[in-house]
């Protein structure tokens, strides 16, 4: 039963990601791409995790938190950029 389960959320998980796809590609402005890309990001941490449960190891709980340490940075650079110009002073 839980194989179907995880089967299902992982099936929503990458819907999402395609969604997210296409608002990066289409979205009107670059909010919404920088929104789309830090929701792309929750989704792979996501199927990280699922993925984690359903082979049953602990080495993909830590692959979700590095994915989460870069994307918070890339998020955050990525609004920088948009709103300064640059990312380093």
């Amino acid at each position: 039963m839980i194989e179907y389960a995880l089967l299902f959320a992982a099936a929503c998980y990458g819907a999402a990601l395609l969604l997210d796809l296409w608002r990066i590609a289409v979205g009107p402005d670059s909010a919404d791409r920088i929104l789309a890309l830090d929701t792309m990001v929750i989704n792979v941490i996501a199927l990280l995790v699922l993925y984690g449960i359903w082979r049953g190891t602990a080495i993909y709980f830590e692959a979700a938190m590095l994915v989460a340490m870069v994307g918070f940075v890339a998020t955050v650079a990525y609004c920088r950029f948009v709103l300064r110009g640059d990312i380093i002073e």
